[in-house]
């Protein structure tokens, strides 16, 4: 069930590709005297446009409850999610720990395992991602204890399992929500993942019934930086393509837009288009950003324009193609030759 560039040039590359650690990207911390560090170039005459995701571990409410491993008989009418309620677990925990399969049949007068471990119960509004920062714990983590699925979209209600060793409450009285969320690395993969506000009204989700997995080329130029490890521990997981700047940008291939804004820092202005099929393209350093979270666009829809927002320092455009949440190779996806600019 658990489920970029040579002298100049080279610099850039190195600056597109973040060391690979425990995420697919690990994004510097935030700025401060001791050391050193800058903020992302990010200028303002460059006006991304970005949307508010509701990420402050502020509104997530702290409630999670630590559950001792007991037993519990089944009542008629009872439910799983019903049981998880009464019992402060969670419903995929419960599931797991007795070997039930969907659609988790119950009999009356069975004995359930209840695991015990430590709890959150999500709240109106909340995010994944918001809840992982309000604990200080990885929210692919949690993804992973609580096998979460594809949309990844969260029940009010729904209880989450913590990693061990998460304190239900922190140990620093002078810990805010604001100084976790600065000693928080963000990536990709967690805003695909949890990004979407427990409560938030339904979107369709993408069919890819007739996606083959193909894309257009969402700009014309040289490709800068390649896909793969760049040497000195470096990694990149798309394909860098110098553009003039203000230059339109593409949405690859029909999809839904999962995230537009720029909240991780290294890609500045960021979209990212979810094609259905475990698919999904990403957009980074754009200079403007033209679609807002949630509308659906066709191949060679303009979606932004090259800019050098973000970690860089020439226009460019770092493009990734994803496959069931990995990076992969863009150029065999590809349609055609990227050509001149």
């Amino acid at each position: 069930m658990r489920s970029g560039l040579v002298a100049a040039v080279s610099s850039m590359i190195l600056t597109a590709c973040i060391p690979r650690g425990g995420d697919d990207f690990r994004i510097p911390s935030a700025p401060n005297s001791a050391s050193g560090q800058s903020n992302p170039r990010i200028t303002a005459e460059q006006q991304v446009v970005a949307e508010t995701p509701s990420w402050s571990p502020a509104v997530v409410e702290r409630n999670a409850r630590r559950v001792a491993t007991t037993g519990y008989i089944v009542q008629h009418g009872d439910s799983l999610f019903g049981i998880a309620v009464k019992t402060g677990a969670g419903a995929t925990a419960i599931a797991d720990a007795n070997n039930l399969q969907p659609p988790y049949p119950l009999r009356a007068g069975v004995h359930l395992q209840i695991p015990g471990g430590l709890y959150h119960r999500v709240g109106v509004g909340e995010t994944g991602i918001a809840i992982a920062r309000a604990y200080s714990v990885v929210w692919a983590d949690i993804v992973v204890l609580n096998a979460l699925q594809p949309p990844y979209t969260l029940q009010v209600g729904q209880n989450l399992l913590l990693p061990s060793g998460t304190p239900a409450q922190s140990s620093d009285p002078d810990t805010t929500p604001e100084s976790r969320a600065a000693a928080f690395a963000l990536n990709i993969d967690d805003v695909v993942t949890g990004g979407t506000a427990a409560g938030a009204p339904n979107v369709a989700p993408v069919k890819a019934t007739n996606f083959a997995g193909r894309f257009n080329w969402p700009v014309r130029g040289k490709i800068i930086g390649k896909f793969g490890a760049q040497g000195g521990g470096r990694v990149n997981d798309g394909v860098n393509i110098i553009a003039l700047r203000g230059k339109a940008v593409g949405a690859a291939a029909p999809g839904l837009v999962v995230y537009s804004g720029n909240e991780i820092g290294v890609f500045g202005g960021l979209v990212l288009i979810d094609h259905g099929g475990g698919w999904i393209t990403a957009y980074g350093h754009l200079g403007g950003i033209d679609v807002a979270k949630g509308k659906r666009v066709a191949a060679g829809d303009r979606i932004g324009v090259v800019g050098d927002t973000g970690y860089v320092t020439q226009p460019q455009l770092h493009f990734q193609v994803r496959r069931d949440r990995k990076p992969v190779n863009p150029l065999p996806y590809m349609i055609g030759s990227n050509g001149p600019t």
